[in-house]
């Protein structure tokens, strides 16, 4: 429980710490975008200075500037400035253009702009900055206490030909620095000379700046924040699972030692149960031979002698119970030498010559020639195994086959099959179980020890179904002998 409760702690701080990693990246990501803004605001007021030298080098007759020399001016600015600079529009009072440059401006975004007491409006392609500082600073000193009026050329003409200027007033005003202050001529009504303030004097301006270089900015920043975050969370991840293959490593390496112990223990308790299997069967060897002698007795009645022949017939089966778990429990050390498979198939059939002989079984050898590496003691008796299960299973009259086949250049497998009763596809892999048997007369150690000396040796034992009926055991990655 501890172990849990471990891992869940300290996955939640990893989970934690990429949590903070995503919050440090987006607040990184609002300093980047303010950061690009401010930049953007502060070019714009840059470009409004530039804006006030053109107004002051294009003042004609006081406070008078051309519109159509202005106008040309900020066309000029315009495509000095088009990666950022969109439009520029000089507004009057009434938030109508006076003049303007670059891309058309909607007046009615002004005075949205001027009723909400705001002087940025951020849109997805453009930014719109209405007054975003004075017309320069020098020129705010210039023109101060006048008005500053654009007009054009034909404007100029019909309000300024009468009587020009008093030359002497400006010869004066030149020698003491100053410049000619624009003024309501003295042939021009009040109401006329307002009226021209308020439609053709400057009361404002607004700058459109093109917000796509600014967006391209956010984009690339957002896509390696995204970066940022995909792999720290990768990391995590990867620290996360790391720990948990250490504690599995752990855990495993306790589980193994207790395997081991438990390993041990159990091959003492074998060793102690193989050592009393040896030693009980002298004492029933000692039983089986007392009861043959009564048998024998001439004077002794019927039913003593029917008695003996059950003790020694009961005593076979316990002995061959024993010496099937003696085999079963003996370590199997492989001395691997060739072995001529053909030669092997041979001796172990004139071991069971009389059983093939008693129920009338056809058996045949074939395949190739072939010689293998091998415990020849232990192949023999997987084969005296196999060949007695097949015996058992097969009816009076049955057939037995037994053929080796080469595989590769290095390999080859045995086959021994069978047209008994065959076993079902549920029980396959169970018989080579110990004590699974489906004979009556069977121990189920015989097949038992078949699979572990076929594991001994590295080679892998199947049993299959052989058509139409019967079994198939088949042993593989047998080695040639070279």
């Amino acid at each position: 429980m501890q172990p849990r409760r471990n891992s869940t702690l300290i996955y939640g701080l990893l989970f934690g710490v990429w949590l903070l990693v995503v919050a440090w990246q987006i607040e990184e990501h609002v300093r980047v975008q303010n950061e690009a803004r401010a930049a953007l605001v502060n070019r714009a007021k840059d470009i409004s200075t530039t804006m006030g030298i053109v107004l002051r080098s294009q003042r004609r007759y006081g406070g008078v500037v051309s519109k159509e020399r202005l106008e040309f001016s900020l066309a000029e600015l315009a495509n000095q400035e088009k990666a950022e600079l969109s439009g520029i529009a000089l507004l009057n009072e009434a938030g109508e253009v006076v003049a303007s440059a670059g891309s058309a401006i909607d007046p009615a975004n002004f005075t949205t702009l001027a009723s909400a007491g705001t002087t940025e409006n951020w849109g997805a392609q453009t930014v719109t900055l209405f007054t975003p500082v004075d017309l320069g600073t020098n020129l705010t000193r210039d023109i101060e206490g006048t008005n500053l009026v654009v007009l054009s050329q034909q404007d100029f003409t019909n309000r300024f030909s009468p009587p020009p200027p008093d030359l002497s007033t400006n010869q004066a005003r030149a020698r003491d620095g100053s410049r000619p202050r624009f003024g309501r001529p003295r042939w021009m009504s009040e109401e006329d000379y307002q009226a021209m303030l308020q439609k053709k004097g400057v009361h404002s301006f607004v700058i459109v700046m093109s917000a796509q270089p600014l967006r391209a900015t956010f984009d690339h920043d957002l896509w390696l924040r995204f970066v940022i975050i995909f792999f720290a969370g990768i990391s995590a991840a990867g620290v996360g699972l790391a720990l948990r293959n250490v504690s599995k490593t752990a855990e495993l390496q306790i589980r193994l030692v207790r395997a081991s112990e438990l390993n041990s223990h159990l091959k003492e308790m074998n060793l102690a149960a193989a050592g009393l299997a040896h030693e009980t069967r002298n004492p029933l060897n000692i039983i089986r031979g007392l009861s043959q002698m009564l048998s024998k007795q001439t004077d002794a009645p019927p039913d003593i002698r029917e008695k003996t022949r059950i003790i020694m017939d009961e005593t076979d089966k316990v002995t061959a119970q024993l010496t099937e778990f003696i085999n079963y429990s003996r370590p199997r050390e492989v001395r691997r030498s060739k072995v001529a498979l053909n030669s092997a198939f041979a001796e172990v059939l004139r071991t069971l010559n009389h059983d093939i002989g008693e129920k009338k079984l056809r058996v045949e050898t074939g395949g190739e020639a072939l010689s293998i590496e091998a415990d020849d003691q232990l192949l023999r008796q997987v084969l005296f195994n196999l060949l007695i299960n097949a015996i058992q299973a097969v009816n009076e009259g049955g057939q037995i086959q037994i053929s080796a086949k080469r595989e590769s250049t290095t390999e080859a497998s045995l086959e021994i099959r069978d047209d008994g009763t065959g076993v079902s596809p549920e029980q396959r892999q169970e018989i080579f179980k110990p004590y699974f048997t489906t004979h009556q007369r069977g121990t189920g150690l015989g097949l038992a020890v078949v699979s572990q000396i076929v594991l001994a040796h590295g080679w892998e034992i199947h049993c299959l179904a052989n058509t139409p009926k019967g079994a198939i055991f088949r042993i593989t990655h047998l080695k040639l002998s070279a």
